[in-house]
């Protein structure tokens, strides 16, 4: 595997852990940092942003922004699940897009 993958995933995980303590100090609600993920991923695939880009790069893009929003729907007192089942979790959730490029 990939150096940068793996620095990715840790990367990722990192940011999970961060947020899932956020919510566990009361600093921040799931349902704020929900919001603040969902407004990402629509930034990251509006019209004008993949504008010429494939299904699979924008899959790409929102793949850590999904990882992140299925990773704070955990509940703050449970265990994290790893990233190889958030990644699994990411795939059987995907959704198509609206339009086909």
């Amino acid at each position: 595997m990939n150096v940068a993958n793996l620095q990715l995933e840790g990367l990722l995980m990192a940011v999970a852990s961060i947020n899932h303590l956020l919510v566990q100090k009361g600093l921040l609600t799931s349902e704020e940092i929900d919001l603040a993920l969902r407004k990402a991923e629509a930034g990251e695939t509006s019209q004008e942003r993949s504008e010429g880009m494939s299904a699979s790069s924008r899959d790409a893009v929102s793949f850590p922004i999904r990882l992140l929003e299925l990773a704070n729907q955990c509940q703050p007192e449970a265990d994290m699940p790893s990233f190889s089942k958030l990644a699994r979790m990411v795939g059987q959730i995907k959704e198509p897009y609206n339009d086909q490029m």
